[in-house]
Parts: C-alpha cells; structure tokens; sequence
C-alpha cells in the first residue's frame, strides 16, 4: 500500500474516531501527520483535529471551515495536478520538491512552489493551534535569552507579520544550533525552500493572507496577530524547538 494511501486512510481513521474533537490522543495523531513532507502524490488533505469553532472567539468557525476546506483543498488539488504532468517528480516528498524548487521543472517550478508551498504552510499551521496553553520553561529561556523578553519577542514577530505587503507568513526559524530568527515570506514561500532569504526549521508560522483573518477583523490585521498568541499552541511549539 502506497504511503499516501496509507495516510488517507489513518486520516479517515482520526476524522471518524476523534469526531474533529480536540483531545490529547487526536492531538498527538495530528501531530504525527502534521509530517507531510514526509508523503508522495498523490497529495491528502490531512484531518484538521479539532472542530472549526475551537479557537473562537480569536478564530472564528467560518473563517476555519473556509480556510481549510476551501483554501487548503486548492493548493493540495493543484499540486496533485502539477506532479501528474512531470511523472518523474511522483516519487518526490514534499519536502524535497520544496527544498529543491530551484532544481525543478520549469514547466511546473511556480505551481509546486505556490501550491506545494501552501500545502506545507497551511499543514503547519494547523497542527501548532490550540487555545489554553502556556510556553514551557525551556521555550520561554530560548526566547528570553534571544530577544531579552517575551514581550519584545512577541512584538517583533508582530512587527514581521505587519510588513508582509499584501500575501505571505510570518515566521520563526531555528537554525542547526537552534537560534531563533524571525523572517517573513511572501506568497506561499516558506524557510523550507531554496530561494528562501532565511532558511531553516520552523518553530512558528502565522498565514497573514486576508482570507485568514478578514470575515472576523476586516482589514485589521494587527488585532489577528495579537489574538494570535491566544490559539498558539505553546507545548506543540517546544516540542518542534526540541525536535521531538
């Protein structure tokens, strides 16, 4: 069985058994798929996890249903249409597309880098929202020691977020010796990828696309980031940071 079967069906699995509830035990399933860079064509859409009103009031549920059902499906339908047409790149993780952008087809270079991009993007995105957490002590001291503060560390985050003209993310990236840089993309670019001005691992990754926010904060984008901090899921954040 292919893995990208496999996956369909663990998801199905989850969807069904958790009934988009957010427990612990699907917590930790999603997390373990939250790894699809670690999949093949065709592309799936993973579970979501929890139910689309569980970061309300920061989050609302249409926006959520919209976002990942609407926007999410896109980019994986037309990323699975882009690798059909080069059979050579069927074997390909996400992963290796996205770190290899640069070495692909041209004829299929923008759609994987915008589609399989937000495949990634959108995937992480999901799997480090929760409402009701804290940041754990060894978390808080990589921050505190790298930005002097939380406050500060939040406010320069928010700070990347607001310059993103028009489409992108905000970002924190870790490096081999895991500092902690925060950067900005446009689009759907990613740390990820080879044209990426910083690369590395990332810890936090915030979609400041407006179809992420705009249904509930209109135009301001500020009060969706500063309601941000509210469904950042802290515990998931350190476990990434930790490699674990």
């Amino acid at each position: 069985m292919k893995a990208s079967r496999r996956v369909f069906i663990k998801s199905a699995a989850i969807v069904s058994a958790g009934t988009l509830v957010a427990s612990q035990s699907v917590a930790a399933a999603i997390a373990s798929l939250a790894k699809t860079n670690t999949h093949t064509f065709p592309f799936v859409l993973p579970p979501l996890g929890y139910a689309y009103n569980a970061l309300e009031p920061f989050i609302d549920a249409q926006t959520m249903e919209i976002h990942y059902t609407k926007h999410h499906q896109a980019y994986v339908n037309k990323l699975n249409e882009a690798i059909e047409k080069e059979p050579s790149l069927k074997s390909k993780t996400l992963d290796e597309l996205l770190t290899g952008i640069n070495k692909l087809p041209e004829s299929v270079k923008s759609a994987v880098r915008n589609h399989g991009g937000g495949h990634w993007n959108h995937t992480f995105f999901w799997s480090i929202l929760q409402t009701g957490t804290q940041p754990g002590e060894r978390m808080q001291k990589a921050i505190v020691s790298q930005f002097g503060s939380m406050e500060q560390f939040k406010k320069d985050f928010e700070k990347a977020a607001m310059s993103v003209f028009g489409s992108g993310w905000a970002w924190v990236v870790a490096d081999a010796n895991n500092k902690l840089t925060i950067a900005s993309t446009p689009n759907q670019d990613n740390p990820l990828m080879d044209i990426a001005a910083v690369k590395g691992r990332t810890i936090i990754g915030i979609d400041v696309w407006e179809h992420a926010y705009y249904l509930k904060y209109q135009n301001k984008r500020a009060e969706y980031l500063s309601g941000f901090w509210n469904v950042l899921n802290w515990k998931r954040v350190e476990e990434i940071y930790l490699n674990k």
